[in-house]
């Protein structure tokens, strides 16, 4: 099942929803950072949410989450944005992806013992303009209850938040989301109903696990409430380093630093965070930047 984002509105009642299948985005995550199950679940989490709150950005628009944690994860990010193609790229990375903690009382993943106390930072940016950034911090560490509290705190927006990952050593089996946001003027009956079906409804891995779609894990939420549902967009794991970025933080250092850099070592390699894309700079190439200062 191709992984994909479908949104859609119930305007008279003030409600607008996203729901969206991320299994091989989580797998690639996993894979290029070498996650262990409790850290895929976690960061498959976080960007499975980053990709959802994408679904609304315009073309230009990007969204940053981050989580400065006390557990053993550390520091957590995801970001997603809408690509030239029309597909929403997203990524995520774990400071510390070797994490693996003995499952919960409920049999699933501890992400809150993984992630611990701290933060979570919400960044809305675009090419032009400056950025929107909102922190709040962690409510449960489970992510998709954070989510949810940032919202209503940082947007002021009400809204239902389910986020999963069904991993194992072995791979990612499942991975999905769903987003319900209260519009101003909403109809109060219909959050009531929702946020009660939420609270019944099964965990969307299991949902994806037997074979539903975006749209499924839609109406599995909406029940009968009537919908207008949009076309589908595809997501895919992308990543925005590139080399020309990468001279640019070189060029920070200075020239000085760039010079003892060349005296020091024969290269000097820079990996991205979150693809794991090695940079190799030789010692001629980084005099060539320092003379550039």
């Amino acid at each position: 099942m191709a992984d994909t984002i479908v949104t859609a509105s119930n305007p008279e009642a003030g409600i607008a929803l996203a729901a969206a299948i991320t299994t091989d985005l989580v797998a690639e995550i996993r894979d290029r950072n070498d996650l262990w199950p409790t850290a895929t679940a976690a960061v498959g989490r976080l960007a499975t949410g980053a990709a959802l709150f994408a679904a609304s950005l315009k073309r230009e628009e990007r969204v940053s989450l981050q989580i400065a944690g006390s557990g053993p994860l550390g520091n957590l990010a995801a970001d997603a944005w809408m690509l030239a193609a029309g597909a929403i790229g997203a990524r995520g990375y774990a400071r510390n992806g070797r994490v693996e903690l003995p499952v919960d009382a409920r049999g699933k993943f501890d992400v809150s013992g993984a992630v611990g106390a701290g933060s979570l930072q919400v960044t809305r940016s675009s090419e032009v303009g400056q950025p929107y950034v909102g922190v709040v911090p962690l409510s449960s560490g489970e992510i998709a209850e954070d989510l949810a509290v940032y919202l209503a705190q940082s947007e002021q927006i009400p809204s239902i938040v389910a986020l999963g990952v069904l991993a194992n050593p072995n791979g990612v089996a499942a991975a999905g989301g769903i987003i319900a946001r209260a519009l101003p003027g909403s109809d109060e009956r219909v959050r009531d109903l929702l946020e009660a079906r939420a609270a019944t409804m099964r965990p969307v891995t299991q949902l994806i696990a037997e074979g539903a779609d975006a749209g499924a894990l839609l109406r599995e939420l909406a029940g009968d409430l009537d919908l207008r549902a949009h076309e589908g967009i595809d997501v895919r794991f992308a990543c925005r380093c590139s080399r020309a970025k990468v001279e640019a933080v070189l060029m920070g250092l200075g020239a000085d630093e760039l010079v003892r850099l060349t005296r020091e070592r024969d290269q000097t390699d820079a990996i991205c965070e979150y693809c794991k894309t090695r940079y190799v700079f030789t010692t001629p190439q980084l005099q060539r930047l320092a003379e550039q200062l």
